[in-house]
């Protein structure tokens, strides 16, 4: 048995050490937003965070990961309320198919818990996820706006 602690919540899981940890949260856990795309971390489909780094699960043995805290797409909204991140996307229009978006939307939300206001180069740097639909400016938009909402609402926040 492997312990995980997945969005806040921790699983005991019987796998083997060398699964991959995307097919233990889609397969074992239930959680489907993390998607398989390549299975050979180049897409960026399966990105979760992993102690807030933006990880791509298909190439991380579930034995590795330990104690470590693993979030998920479903982690963004656990209120119902969407993260800024996803709202940004919603009014940017930037899914089109729509496949490779959690995994960009999770390596979206690492970029700016680690640069508030990100810079074009800084995005397209940390931002490697394939979109075979081309949405990459309306991606750049979409954190611009996210950024302008978090620090709106951390603005708020701090005047409280």
């Amino acid at each position: 048995m492997i312990a995980l602690s997945v969005n806040g919540t921790t699983y005991h899981v019987d796998v083997e050490d060398d699964t991959p940890l995307l097919w233990v949260l889609r397969d074992t856990l239930g959680l489907t937003g993390t998607k398989y795309g390549c299975g050979i971390a180049q897409c960026g489909c399966c990105t979760v965070h992993i102690d807030g780094a933006a990880t791509r699960s298909c190439q991380v043995p579930v034995g590795s990961v330990g104690a470590a805290q693993i979030a998920t797409i479903e982690a963004l909204s656990p209120d119902g309320k969407l993260h800024p991140v996803q709202q940004a996307w919603i009014d940017h229009d930037v899914p089109q198919c729509g496949y490779c978006q959690t995994g960009m939307m999770m390596a979206a939300v690492a970029l700016l818990a680690q640069k508030p206001h990100p810079a074009d180069p800084e995005i397209d740097a940390a931002i490697t996820n394939i979109c075979r639909c081309g949405s990459y400016q309306r991606v750049r938009a979409a954190i611009h706006a996210a950024a302008d909402i978090m620090a709106k609402t951390s603005d708020r926040s701090a005047a409280r």
